[in-house]
């Protein structure tokens, strides 16, 4: 879809430009029925997203605030005050199950009949599929939920990975024989969870392997200096002395999830929960091998 858009951009002599939202709309239809069981999880930070769409060479990208204002704009309004007022839009291209405005009230039909009126271009997108299987947000989001990362890198066409900067956190992990790279996330429900093999890009020339943990270390005391939040830790395997034990701090590194090795463990101990990490470790470099 963004290779058609960047082709037609290019024809027509204009930027490529991909709208989306912050937050999810369904993030925020949750938080406001007060259902947060309601909200998808998240498969990208924003930070992430912005990468990509850069990455696979659009030019621009139009993030809109989801909020009760844009939520209430009916779907004449979106078209006339966004698409045409805002942005001056001359091609649009969208999927073939898209729907906009209040109550998703607007269609591909309306939206086609306002662009013959007002001089723009609309085109649909069929699904996309690979071996069969429909290209989406759900089935991404079910494949990561299952841990299945060779069936996610081909829905997405690269390994599934998270980036962000590293924090500082408790620094157990020294204690543990396994300091780590800690990334924090403002959204409690990641569609991934769990221990990986891992690789880590942003601190060295190479990548490096590792193992990290996804999720809300139920081993470790709730209201330790992460408030129960999701984190992400990852732990390279042959760390590099070239960057000492405060290297990493700071630095916005990307970790590609390989191969999931388990759910999350609630260890009784510091000493069964080193274990556990020892043997993650082990496990770690033996998929590492294999590939």
């Amino acid at each position: 879809m963004l290779a058609l858009l960047k082709n037609e951009a290019s024809h027509r002599n204009i930027p490529s430009c991909v709208m989306t939202f912050e937050p999810h709309p369904r993030d925020y239809f949750a938080k406001m029925a007060q259902k947060p069981s309601l909200a998808p999880a998240r498969i990208a930070t924003l930070r992430d997203k912005l990468t990509e769409l850069a990455r696979c060479g659009i030019d621009q990208c139009v993030v809109l605030p989801f909020n009760a204002a844009f939520a209430a704009q009916s779907p004449k309004s979106f078209i006339d005050d966004v698409l045409v007022g805002s942005l001056g839009a001359k091609y649009i291209l969208v999927g073939d199950d898209f729907r906009f405005g209040n109550k998703r009230a607007g269609d591909y039909a309306m939206l086609d009949a306002a662009g013959t009126a007002k001089g723009f271009e609309v085109a649909r997108m069929n699904s996309y599929e690979v071996h069969g299987l429909r290209v989406s947000s759900s089935e991404v989001r079910e494949a990561l939920s299952q841990g299945q990362m060779n069936d996610v890198a081909k829905l997405l066409g690269r390994p599934y990975s998270i980036s962000g900067h590293v924090v500082h956190g408790r620094k157990l992990g020294r204690e543990l024989d396994c300091p780590t790279l800690n990334l924090r996330f403002s959204h409690w429900k990641p569609a991934a969870s769990g221990i990986f093999a891992v690789r880590v890009f942003g601190l060295t020339d190479n990548a490096l392997e590792g193992v990290a943990n996804l999720g809300i270390r139920p081993s470790l005391d709730p209201n330790d200096v992460n408030g129960g939040r999701v984190l992400l830790e990852t732990h390279c395997l042959d760390w590099p002395n070239s960057l000492g034990d405060e290297g990493g701090y700071g630095k916005i590194i990307r970790v590609e999830l390989l191969h999931k090795l388990h759910d999350e463990l609630k260890y009784d101990s510091l000493e069964a929960l080193k274990t556990g990490i020892a043997k993650d470790c082990v496990d770690a470099r033996t998929f590492f091998k294999s590939i």
